[in-house]
């Protein structure tokens, strides 16, 4: 049984999203909607700032959210320029309905998955601990809608703990959510990403590194041909280049192996 979700002030991707809708309505040709995982909201803040000093009368608008959710939008028509996911098989996806310019898609970055507590929590030895009665809240992105909620769901299954936490899990609707689940001590451990927890690194300490059957991943497209989008095409190696590199480094991406 899955724990609904409850509701304490966080950071709100739908306002965000709402207003990145709003003021694209009206926005000029040169301007840019960079639809990104939530995963990548510190690291991108930096980037879209950086693009916009080297080119100037270019706004980027930055759109976070669950991988999933966001092409979604996509797909239902909200302005995007660029979409960057947190896993292959939404990017894969894209591609396949033909959303993206195929000769655009790379990866551009690597994380980890890793277990959190809270700073001041007790901090299992391993995955099978969280089976204990200390841990009566697990923050989980929802696997049917947020990539690192699938890399934790394979990892338990690979454990074989996926059915017995079920009953613990507070399922949230972005890595960022369930990031703030445990900051706040709602949950005595949650699952995100090294970066995420690198955010919070006052709040939160990695208990353990959990090894995903799959790499985890970062691909960016262009939305669109690039010959209609050149500036969407342009931020998209933009993300290559050393600056773009050592910020997403600075934030705690790993770069990407041969």
């Amino acid at each position: 049984m899955t724990r609904p979700s409850r509701s304490p002030s966080r950071f709100n991707y739908a306002l965000i999203l709402g207003a990145t809708f709003a003021s694209t309505t009206s926005a000029r040709a040169d301007d840019l909607v960079v639809t990104a995982a939530a995963s990548l909201t510190n690291a991108f803040t930096d980037i879209a700032r950086a693009y916009e000093t080297q080119h100037p009368g270019t706004q980027v608008n930055l759109n976070f959210g669950a991988s999933d959710v966001l092409l979604k939008q996509i797909e239902q028509g909200a302005p995007a320029d660029v979409f960057a996911s947190a896993d292959e098989a939404m990017m894969d996806r894209a591609a396949s309905a033909g959303r993206i310019d195929a000769a655009s898609r790379h990866d551009f970055a690597a994380n980890t998955l890793v277990l959190i507590t809270p700073a001041d929590g007790t901090a299992p030895a391993k995955l099978g601990d969280l089976v204990q009665n200390a841990y009566k809240h697990v923050a989980i992105g929802n696997p049917d809608s947020v990539p690192a909620g699938r890399y934790a769901r394979q990892a338990l299954v690979d454990a074989k703990l996926w059915d017995a936490l079920q009953p613990k899990f507070v399922q949230a609707q972005n890595v960022r959510q369930a990031l703030d689940y445990v900051a706040r001590g709602e949950a005595e451990a949650g699952f995100v990403y090294a970066t995420d927890a690198a955010a919070q690194a006052s709040k939160v300490k990695v208990a353990l590194t959990v090894p995903t059957a799959t790499p985890v991943r970062y691909p960016v497209a262009a939305i669109g041909a690039c010959k209609q989008k050149p500036a969407a095409c342009d931020f998209v190696q933009f993300l290559a280049t050393p600056a773009s590199q050592a910020t997403l480094a600075k934030y705690g991406f790993s770069p990407l192996s041969p």
